[in-house]
């Protein structure tokens, strides 16, 4: 059997995965409420990385934010098509105040050189908001490559000053979190 149709989106998520996938989800909608509140309170520009269908950050973040937006997938109908694991010189360097990038580290096939574009994305004390799962069932879309613990983020980070790497517990399993929101500045030059 190949491992597409072992782990295809279309199998039955155990009560388990659509209870953590709820708290999951609804975790990364509070850290970004609270990121927004104090990040972008004046106009400025944000990256968005492989945006959710379920409405992105807009909601989170004003009008007064420029949002942008990037996909590997062509079809995605983003501002930028980009392999954040290549390089990208037709995204702009230092260019956006924010990089929001939720639920997408665990997918990239080299982790360490999609943050080096992250860094590059983000102007001298920009933002990176950073959401990744670590007691989650394999899901799509695949590849599903990764599961990161606060010190594997610290490392993948190691660029950044991390302002806060906060893990979403597990109930009733310590040492076992569903996930992790990180808030990091790329620091100045």
């Amino acid at each position: 059997m190949s491992s597409k149709a072992r782990y295809s989106p279309m199998l039955i998520p155990a009560p388990m995965d659509n209870e953590y996938g709820l708290l999951g989800r609804n975790n990364i909608n509070t850290f970004l409420q609270a990121a927004a509140a104090q990040y972008a309170s004046a106009p400025c520009r944000l990256l968005e990385i492989a945006p959710q269908d379920n409405g992105g950050v807009q909601r989170f973040f004003g009008p007064h934010v420029t949002i942008e937006t990037l996909d590997v997938d062509p079809e995605a109908g983003c501002t930028w098509t980009a392999d954040l694991c290549g390089q990208n010189p037709h995204v702009p360097s230092e260019y956006y105040d924010i990089v929001v990038c939720t639920e997408v580290l665990e997918h990239v096939l080299q982790p360490f050189k999609a943050v080096t574009e992250l860094h590059r994305f983000l102007r001298p004390d920009g933002i990176l908001l950073v959401s990744t799962p670590y007691n989650c069932r394999i899901h799509g879309p695949l590849p599903d490559c990764w599961r990161f613990t606060e010190h594997g983020l610290r490392a993948l980070l190691e660029g950044f000053e991390i302002l806060a790497l906060t893990p979403l517990e597990t109930p009733d399993r310590p040492l076992m979190p569903i996930s992790y929101t990180v808030t990091a500045r790329k620091p100045a030059a």
